[in-house]
């Protein structure tokens, strides 16, 4: 009797990336709490002992899934040219990049909203957070050094606090979008609104930056 062959590496690639997808969207829509290991394994189409054989359990399933949700904002903002403009104006374009990448990416706010009211339990136990994150913190510090070299960005602004209230202003607006709309009787996700928005956004940091 022939012996089993042991999976290949291109079938298990495949599986782990089908338990991937399925677990962002499950955890997207339900939370961590709300989430189900086995809604997870029967959208992805796999046997649940899979599942736990590449990934352990729930939450370090959970953890991997914000993992490549923070990768895959990383790796797109790294993308952007941004060291043929003055640094101020590189900066408006990080926000422009920021708001646009929430809005084609919603899973990956309503997944760092609930990372958070879990007190980024899983993001503390990371070992991969803090090199995803990297270039992210370099790419700002070095555009306040080349700002405040040009006279462009004022000398007193930290890196981290710019790159907070991007974050901030578009997490903040689309988060809480649908009580937003409720209170101010607008649709605060109409195209009309979203691009208002964004004009306030980088109005904004642009005041603050700036000389």
């Amino acid at each position: 009797m022939d012996e089993k062959k042991p999976p290949r590496k291109r079938d298990a690639e495949v599986t782990k990336a089908k338990i991937m997808r399925a677990a962002q969207t499950e955890f997207a829509a339900k939370g961590f709490d709300g989430a189900r290991v086995d809604a997870i394994a029967e959208l992805a189409d796999v046997n649940k002992l899979m599942l736990y054989h590449y990934f352990g359990n729930k939450d370090e399933l959970f953890g991997t899934v914000l993992e490549a949700v923070f990768s895959d904002f990383r790796v797109h903002e790294a993308r952007l040219a941004l060291d043929h403009l003055p640094a101020d104006e590189a900066i408006l374009e990080l926000v422009e990049f920021t708001w646009r990448y929430y809005l084609k990416n919603p899973d990956f706010i309503r997944l760092l909203s609930n990372e958070n009211l879990l007190e980024a339990r899983h993001l503390k136990q990371s070992p991969n957070i803090g090199h995803i994150n990297t270039h992210h913190h370099k790419c700002m510090a070095e555009l306040v050094r080349r700002g405040i070299e040009e006279g462009t960005v004022r000398a007193d602004i930290e890196p981290k606090r710019i790159n907070i209230c991007i974050a901030a202003l578009g997490f903040f607006y689309l988060i809480n979008r649908h009580s937003l709309s409720v209170t101010y009787a607008c649709n605060t996700t109409s195209p009309k609104e979203l691009k208002e928005h964004l004009a306030v956004m980088k109005d904004i940091i642009a005041r603050w930056i700036r000389p």
